[in-house]
């Protein structure tokens, strides 16, 4: 008989084990079971199954409560006060925010934050301008309309820094995308990249099914529309078009437009998307599409026929520039289906490039007017009258929230024009209102 035991002449074997997971044969100097294995080769018999498998390593490990040790945000508040304190700072503060500690940029980096200050009506637009220097070099800069403060954004991606005629769109109302275009070396490009307003950072995204640049872009139900443009080795114009759904992360095809073109202005209205630019043969074309049948039709109506500067939408009416330095305004008459009314500040500023309106915006329920130097204006026309003459009675409608000094522009442009230095430092090339 061993001295193990015999009992009811049978004896009694210790189980098989597996040595990795048995702990009686691991010396007390060995801190790992891995470090004992070469001690325990192979499955041998446990000579001590009597001990307690409490830190057994085959067992799962209880996790670790994360917010167990965690300092609150705020100090002496629990975290759900401390979130409603902090979504109440404004936007301009945010980049500090995210230099006090790891929770406070993990917070803002998240989309819980921003979605709060949405649903709440914390969330606040900026103008973000995309302009051209003298050298080519495309450069990025933000407007807080509040605070009246410029705030420059981080470099542009590498393939858009001296990229022409590329498009430019906001989806979910916090992402800025950059696409198409035509690099100055490698031609048309089907680059989609785009800056996030709440990571302060540059992303990609798919790249479009086409190269193109000098192309038609609109958003409609947070999907972005592509139509028509160039390509790099085709003639011509083309009439291919396509649509990008970020929900699915994916481009598609839609239909052609009817005729091939290179729009030069484009704006939704009422659903549709409607286009005017310029045909193979030198002719101006207007075509409008509608989403839900995906059809293309040419339109030959009133609206197109007197409309040939940046438009835009407000509260269910058409709005468009009627000067070049954007001190006037049209309005579309859906009734007449002409364009009859205007709405005059009465103070124009020039001809020159630099004081030439870029964009036209809706901004806090008015309408924005960007121009090449920076200046930027505002027109309340939810209190413009009902009447068809309209100039005589709306200059207290117009307000300028950038680039006060309008006389001193006036006159230094006035007198680089005389001096022919009248090229402006730089040139606006696209506008966008981004919210967070």
């Amino acid at each position: 008989m061993t001295d193990h035991s015999r009992i009811n002449n049978r004896v009694i074997q210790p189980p098989l084990v597996d040595t990795t997971a048995c702990l009686c044969r691991v010396d007390a100097g060995l801190k790992t079971v891995a470090g004992a294995k070469k001690y325990m080769p192979g499955t041998k018999l446990c000579l001590r199954p009597d001990i307690k498998p409490s830190i057994h390593p085959t067992r799962e490990k209880p996790r670790r409560d994360k917010n167990r040790n965690q300092y609150p945000l705020l100090p002496g508040l629990p975290d759900d006060l401390a979130v409603a304190c902090l979504i109440r700072v404004p936007r301009t503060e945010h980049c500090k925010l995210r230099l006090v500690c790891k929770r406070w940029n993990r917070l803002l980096a998240g989309n819980f934050y921003y979605s709060l200050r949405k649903n709440l009506g914390l969330a606040e637009e900026w103008i973000y301008i995309m302009k051209r220097d003298r050298d080519g070099k495309i450069s990025c800069d933000a407007f807080d309309p509040v605070y009246q403060q410029w705030q420059p954004l981080p470099p542009v991606p590498k393939e858009y820094s001296e990229a022409l005629a590329f498009g430019s769109a906001v989806l979910s109302g916090c992402h800025l995308y950059l696409f198409g275009g035509k690099d100055p070396v490698k031609g048309s490009m089907r680059r989609v990249v785009f800056y996030s307003a709440r990571t302060n950072k540059w992303h990609r995204a798919p790249d479009m099914l086409r190269r193109r640049h000098r192309f038609g872009c609109c958003v409609i139900n947070n999907c972005l529309y592509v139509a028509g443009g160039e390509s790099e080795g085709v003639h011509g114009p083309i009439s291919s078009a396509e649509v990008y759904d970020p929900h699915k992360n994916r481009w598609s095809f839609v239909s052609e437009m009817s005729t091939a073109m290179v729009p030069f202005t484009g704006v939704v209205y009422q659903g549709k998307w409607f286009l005017k630019g310029m045909g193979s043969h030198r002719q101006v074309l207007s075509e409008v599409y509608q989403p839900e049948t995906d059809v293309w039709n040419p339109v030959f109506n009133g609206m197109v026929t007197g409309w040939r500067s940046p438009g835009a939408t407000l509260n269910g009416h058409l709005y468009a520039l009627d000067c070049r330095d954007g001190c006037k305004l049209r309005v579309y008459d859906e009734e007449t289906d002409s364009w009859s009314k205007h709405i005059d500040s009465k103070m124009h500023l020039g001809n020159s490039k630099a004081l030439e309106a870029a964009a036209l915006l809706p901004l806090h329920g008015k309408l924005c007017i960007i121009r090449n130097n920076m200046s930027i204006s505002l027109v309340d026309v939810s209190r413009c009258g009902n009447g068809d003459d309209e100039d005589a009675t709306t200059e207290h409608l117009w307000e300028t929230i950038g680039g006060r000094g309008q006389l001193k522009n006036m006159v230094t442009n006035f007198l680089s024009t005389l001096a022919g230095r009248n090229r402006p430092k730089s040139r606006i090339v696209h506008c966008q209102l981004l919210q967070a």
